[in-house]
């Protein structure tokens, strides 16, 4: 399992009975983990001194406890990288401090490429990775359905001082940019995707990730090139193990562009129980 024991401004203090006890800074919360299935005691204090902590509901969805006035929103830093963060519907922060081992790994392929490098950040969210990249000097098409997200993207880079540099920033379905893409001849040294387990297609379908990943990844190796450096795959669908996104990537885009696939669990140390609580997968093909 890959982690990163870089964060300063987060922690994962213990998770225990199905909950994260976190420092966000200097804010505490309590949020719902279904991967936390152990019942081990939650002897540290601050497991009842949290500011806020996330319920979840019988029927579906949850509301947030507030315990302790919070403020609108707050920030964290990630070595040169700053997120704006803040309690949103569904337990979610705007951050997932575990992917910040793939931005490393990112950033590192990028500053070894020694050449003016092309990034596309497909499902791209509110943008960890797309600062990560345009810190280390690419420039990146980040690309999300979502106008909010896309938006609290653009404040993150501002934050982390990237916001001048060169990013395009597109509300769109990431099928039908990506058929674009092909259909205009552009093509990607870098693409990184985090798709969501259900989705809808561009026709307005629902689609299931598990059935659509691997036609999606061929359609997105249609973008890459010779020269192209890297495709990672990021997935939270229980059902998508490394190993299969792996496969995935060997058979699409190794038979095209060589290069070599590997896999792994991404998680974060907890600091009471010294273990790695996985939190995700990820797939890498590297040329």
């Amino acid at each position: 399992m890959r982690s990163t024991f870089d964060w300063k401004d987060y922690e994962l203090i213990d998770c225990s009975d199905g909950e994260r006890l976190e420092r966000w800074n200097n804010i505490i919360l309590i949020r719902p983990d279904p991967q936390v299935v152990w019942k081990t005691p939650k002897n540290n204090p601050l497991w009842k001194k949290a500011d806020a902590v996330y319920h979840r509901s019988k029927s579906g969805g949850g509301a947030w406890e507030v315990k302790t006035k919070l403020p609108p929103y707050w920030s964290i830093d990630y070595k040169d990288l700053t997120f704006n963060i803040k309690t949103m519907g569904f337990k979610h922060t705007g951050i997932f401090p575990e992917q910040a081992v793939n931005w490393d790994e990112i950033r590192t392929l990028i500053r070894e490429a020694g050449r003016p490098v092309k990034v596309l950040n497909l499902f791209a969210y509110t943008g960890g990775a797309t600062v990560a990249c345009l810190k280390e000097g690419a420039s990146v098409v980040h690309v999300d359905a979502s106008k909010g997200m896309v938006a609290w993207a653009k404040e993150n880079a501002a934050s982390s001082s990237v916001a001048d540099k060169s990013v395009r920033w597109i509300v769109d379905d990431c099928i039908k940019f990506v058929q674009r893409e092909i259909r205009r001849g552009n093509r990607y040294d870098i693409i990184i995707m985090d798709p969501p387990s259900y989705g809808r297609g561009p026709g307005g379908e629902v689609w299931k990730l598990e059935d659509e990943v691997y036609s999606f990844v061929e359609l997105c190796s249609r973008l890459l090139y010779s020269g192209s450096i890297a495709v990672l795959i990021n997935s939270y669908t229980t059902g998508l193990s490394p190993s299969v996104m792996q496969y995935i990537l060997g058979s699409v885009v190794v038979p095209r562009f060589g290069g070599k696939v590997s896999s792994s669990e991404i998680g974060l140390p907890v600091t009471q129980s010294k273990m790695i609580l996985p939190c995700g997968a990820s797939a890498f093909w590297k040329k």
